[in-house]
Order: C-alpha cells, then structure tokens, then sequence
C-alpha cells in the first residue's frame, strides 16, 4: 500500500516546514510527497528548496479569486500526479502525526469496504492541544461536524469517483472538506 500526501500551499512559509516534516517522519515509509504551491509570496520557496530531494513540488498560477477552488484545482492537478493507492490530503499549515500513515494503513486494512477515512485531528489552539470533537446531533436532518482536510484520506478510485462526479465542481464557497465530508458520509454513506 502506498500512500501519496498531496500538500496544497499558498504563503503559508511559517508553517510549511514543520508540514513537510511530520510527512518525513512518519514511521510508515512507503510514501510520496507532492506540494502544489500557488506560486507563494513568502519564504516558502526557500523552505522547498531545502527539500527538493524529498518532495515533489508543482508551481500552479491561481484560477480563481476564491480560495476553495484554487485548493480544489490543485488537489486535482496533485492527483493526476501521484501514484499512491491511498490518498492523504494536508493543508500546508496543518501537520502528520509520527504514525498518521501506520494508523491509516491499519484502519483501510481493517476496513477493507470503506473508501474514505476520517482520521480525528488534534487541535493547537495557543500551545494547547485537544482533540477535535464531533457533538452529537439532536436531529438527523443536520448535516454532520465536517472533518477537516488534512484528516481526510482517500482510496485512489474514491477520489477519482469524486472527480468523475463532478464533486469538486461549481458552488465557489465550498470547501474541499465539506464536499468530501458530505459526498462520502451522506450520499456514498461510506
């Protein structure tokens, strides 16, 4: 099982490098990186230079003045690129856990009908961590705590499915995780 981490950045140089660190030092090794970077503003591209033997990085002009879809096209494009057969989305200011890539393996493995898993993010909110909460809903109609991206891992063919879909067109405002979130959980209801 080989796993692609497919980053989306812009200007996000105070925290890109602890972002590709966590993905270099995670215990499970067989794994790509692809950044897809919207050709940042800040010191982010001297950070990539210092890792351009580990990682794949793409260069992609912005296609939209909403920042939704400008992830989504590189998500994309980063997509087409790799060559894992599980998916793992990372926003660049966001970071892995040591063992992210063990703990995925072992859940698609142990759950071999799912497609999608949604791994439960900790939170750092002024040098506190917590673990992120899902609240129990009162009604059953009430869309569900969306996960957030970069706790999002994918099987190829779902992510393909979500292309072919047509999931990541249109609706301008809509993030990412909440397209994911809503097409697997509710509609594929896996």
């Amino acid at each position: 099982m080989k796993f692609s981490i497919l980053i989306t950045s812009y200007n996000k140089g105070d925290y890109i490098e602890k972002c590709i660190k966590s993905c270099l030092n995670q215990n499970e090794k067989n794994y790509e990186i692809l950044i897809f970077d919207n050709f940042s503003e800040d010191n982010s591209d001297s950070i990539f230079s210092k890792y351009l033997n580990s990682i794949q990085l793409f260069k992609e002009n912005k296609i939209s003045d909403h920042p939704p879809i400008n992830q989504i096209d590189l998500l994309k494009k980063a997509f087409i690129k790799s060559k894992g057969d599980i998916i793992c989305l990372l926003d660049g200011d966001d970071y892995f856990l040591p063992e992210k890539l063990y703990e995925i393996k072992k859940g698609f493995l142990e759950n071999i009908n799912a497609d999608v898993i949604f791994d439960i993010p900790t939170i750092v909110d002024d040098n506190k961590e917590y673990r992120f909460k899902s609240k129990e809903k009162l009604q059953k109609n009430i869309w569900p705590k969306i996960i957030p991206t970069s706790s999002i891992s994918l099987k190829r063919h779902f992510m393909q499915t979500c292309i072919n879909d047509c999931l990541f067109e249109n609706y301008n405002f809509l993030e990412v995780d909440f397209r994911i979130n809503v097409y697997a959980r509710n509609i594929k209801k896996n």
